[in-house]
């Protein structure tokens, strides 16, 4: 089933991608903006088209971006880094706020798009 286009003033994709950082144990930064790129590439195409389910590597990067991040900074910059990559690919809403749980990955939370980077700890 395709999911509409749903327009948004703040990136959505950045907020759940945040949120997957949530759940990683944790004040100074260690990861860099271009880590955090790499292990979401994956996963750009899915949250473009908003179609379908996303990609096992996107999964596994996700994954694996949630357990590179184990401070508040990292955290913090991650959410930076997200929210700018999210403002360039225009991600679908729909598909940005299914990422978690079509990846198998359970949140205590709700995905909001109203996330401030500077209140992550």
């Amino acid at each position: 089933m395709k999911h509409p286009k749903v327009a948004t003033n703040q990136p959505t994709a950045a907020v759940v991608l945040l949120l997957m950082l949530l759940l990683a144990p944790g004040s100074e930064a260690t990861i860099a903006c271009s880590d955090v790129v790499k292990y979401l590439r994956p996963c750009v195409s899915y949250l473009e088209k908003g179609t379908g389910k996303p990609p096992a590597a996107c999964c596994s990067g996700v994954s694996g971006l949630s357990s590179a991040v184990s401070t508040s900074a990292d955290k913090k910059a991650a959410c930076e880094c997200i929210k700018t990559a999210a403002q360039k690919i225009n991600p679908n809403a729909q598909a940005a706020q299914a990422l978690p749980s079509d990846c198998g990955i359970s949140l205590p939370f709700t995905v909001s798009p109203n996330v401030d980077c500077s209140k992550i700890g």
